[in-house]
């Protein structure tokens, strides 16, 4: 399930200065207003505080005279208030927000009870899955060589028109003409329309661990392999011994188990009162590296166990949240109690109208639950994207642990080769030395070898796996469900269309994801958006796709916000340069009415489950846009998003 938007709320730069701007759910909603009056901005605060990663409140007198932005988010049985800070000095924008789990119905709370404590990301991540996204789904940037996850910021492509979106012909969605946006646009799509299967995550997931276990196997076998001595080392390294004069010359063994205990016997004597002195391991380069891969077997030991740990208790999360939600879904029955008005008593049945005062003190202390239990489900909310955080960071650990373990076998190696050279060396003592530690690390290397269980080649096993997970995951069944999907929703875009009569109405219209526009299919070949003459065309066909989408979104519960936000559609019917007094034409006011009534009829189609929110130059006086109207921000009744109350002094020092 996922939220609309109940109020948007902003504060002053001084004390005391509180402003809320409420909006009714399952509605349409109509702030109506003359120019500069701050109608725009309720979309870019809603943007900010929706974790945007800069500031989009454009200059004037928002910027100047608010300090906080917040927006409170309402869903059946649940509300979370969001609050965030304008930039401090010359910072792009603010890090820090603050995100309170209410009692829904709670009205917006003091700025001093507010603490910006949660970061960007960690709020992102409580608003993405407020919003019902599922954070273990990752879906192909398409330009990119990465996997995504998708999140309340991709849902928004989908949520806004700014003024110069709505009637767009060459960008349909919400923040298109930036960089990468559209590639991102094309990725995520399919997750929101419900393309991805449910399941699909899940086997993305094995399919993750499956080759990562191949990656693990591959590194073992090599490591065995590594620690496999090559044939004829053991015979060659009695050979050296022999001619560095630490066994007699007359020396052999006929056999490889003759010469390791031959090799065993002079480790032993040369360790332990032998004629050469003991190689010092501090001045021993080898001993280090072997010091360094012993540290690294058991930080990577380590890791694995945090990472068990960190899953436990992210599995112990989400087992209590359950719990907590179905419990505070049968204590929130308490709001049915009426209370007298005069002495604050719970003392009316909702049923009979019966008092119930005696059970005051059991009303009480179950009423003390429920804030406790939205406390709790708060820290769990919080603590759920951290620990999820924990987990990536420590399995990007283990990684880097590979890699070391990896490289400092390499140095092993390359230090043993290396030292080959050392043959050659006049100073006897020194030849001898070397020999002595090529004689241990061979012995070591043998002990490791028979020490260590052996590894299992399971390479070919997990392949198969591998590939007959990628089959199952193959995008023709992706792509069959989304073009499904693309179908039903293309009949919807020209129903509407028809409806609207626009231009091209009457042949097949489509959405096309590829080139992110909507295309007529005429008999003189395909008509793109932007080719389509007249801006009320542009207007009709983002209305008629953004309504279409959420009408899928909706009846499917896609975890994609339920609220619209359309700035000034009006805008293509007033002349392009007013002469003060703007009346709409007789056609161009039809035509404005028919888009309201499109509006009005989905959301009746939807049964109270969307709301959409128009900021509007226009004021209609026809019912089917002025019983929508929420606020009038016009000069002639001094009133505005900012009130005039905050302006009558100097500006407060930002």
């Amino acid at each position: 399930m996922t939220f609309q938007i109940s109020a948007v709320t902003i504060y002053g730069k001084k004390p005391g200065q509180m402003r809320t701007v409420p909006f009714h759910l399952g509605t349409l909603n109509i702030v109506t207003g003359d120019s500069r009056r701050g109608k725009s901005a309720l979309l870019t605060i809603i943007d900010y505080c929706l974790a945007s990663s800069d500031y989009p409140v454009k200059a004037g007198k928002v910027r100047t005279y608010v300090g906080t932005y917040a927006i409170t988010l309402t869903k059946p049985g649940e509300q979370l208030f969001v609050a965030r800070q304008a930039p401090k000095s010359n910072a792009e924008t603010s890090t820090t927000m603050c995100v309170l789990t209410q009692a829904p119905g709670s009205p917006p709370p003091a700025l001093e009870e507010l603490r910006f404590t949660t970061p960007e990301d960690t709020a992102k991540a409580y608003l993405s899955d407020f919003c019902g996204i599922d954070d273990t789904v990752r879906v192909p940037a398409v330009g990119k060589n990465t996997l995504i996850a998708p999140s309340i910021r991709h849902a928004l492509f989908f949520c806004f028109q700014a003024q110069n979106e709505v009637a767009n012909p060459d960008v349909l969605f919400h923040s298109q003409g930036k960089d990468w946006r559209p590639s991102t646009i094309r990725g995520v799509v399919p997750y929101f329309l419900g393309a991805v299967d449910p399941e699909q995550a899940l086997l993305h997931n094995k399919l993750r661990n499956l080759r990562r276990d191949l990656a693990d196997n591959e590194a073992k076998l090599a490591v065995s392999a590594d620690r496999t001595p090559a044939s004829g080392q053991a015979q060659a390294l009695l050979t050296e011994a022999v001619e560095a004069g630490l066994l007699p010359p007359q020396t052999s063994a006929q056999t490889a188990e003759d010469v390791l205990q031959l090799l065993r016997r002079l480790r032993s004597e040369l360790t332990h009162g032998g004629t050469l002195r003991p190689v010092e391991v501090d001045d021993d380069p080898l001993a280090a590296l072997y010091a360094r891969r012993a540290e690294l077997r058991r930080d990577f030991a380590l890791a694995r166990a945090r990472i068990a740990d960190l899953k436990g208790a992210l599995a112990e999360n989400d087992e209590f949240s359950g719990q907590a939600i179905e419990q505070r879904a049968r204590l929130t029955s308490l709001s049915l109690l009426r209370r007298d008005a005069a002495t604050g008593d719970v003392d009316r049945c909702p049923v009979c109208d019966s008092a119930v005062s005696s059970a005051n003190d059991t009303i009480a202390g179950l009423t003390e639950d429920l804030a406790l239990l939205d406390g709790d489900l708060g820290v769990i909310r919080n603590d759920t994207p951290a620990i999820r955080r924990l987990i990536a960071g420590q399995e990007d650990r283990l990684q880097e642990l590979r890699s070391e373990l990896a490289h400092n076998q390499e140095q092993v190696q390359e230090l043993t080769t290396s030292r080959r050279a050392t043959q050659q060396e006049p100073d006897d003592l020194r030849r001898a030395a070397i020999v002595q530690g090529r004689i241990s690390l061979y012995i070591e290397t043998i002990a490791q070898q028979n020490a260590a269980p052996r590894v299992l080649d399971r390479r070919d096993e997990l392949r198969e796996q591998i590939a007959a997970l990628e089959e199952q995951l193959s995008r023709n069944t992706q792509d069959e469900r989304l073009t499904s999907s693309l179908s039903l929703i293309n009949q919807d875009i020209r129903d509407k269309a028809m409806l609207l009569d626009l231009d091209f109405a009457s042949s097949p219209i489509r959405l096309d994801l590829n080139r992110l526009t909507v295309i007529a299919d005429t008999t003189d070949g395909p008509v793109q958006l932007k080719d389509m003459g007249s801006a009320e065309n542009h207007l009709g066909y983002h209305v008629s796709t953004l309504l279409s989408l959420h009408e899928w979104f909706t009846m499917h519960q896609r975890p994609v916000p339920r609220t619209l936000v359309l700035d000034q559609p009006s805008q293509v019917y007033f002349p392009a340069e007013p002469t003060g007094e703007e009346v709409l034409q007789t056609n161009d006011r039809t035509q404005l009415l028919n888009t309201y009534e499109a509006i009005h009829r989905t959301l009746q189609q939807l049964e109270g489950k969307m709301q959409v929110i128009v900021m509007e130059h226009a004021d209609l006086d026809d019912p089917v846009f002025s019983q929508h109207v929420v606020e009038r921000w016009r000069y002639v009744n001094d009133s505005g998003l900012v009130p005039s109350t905050w302006m009558e002094t100097a500006p407060p020092e930002s």
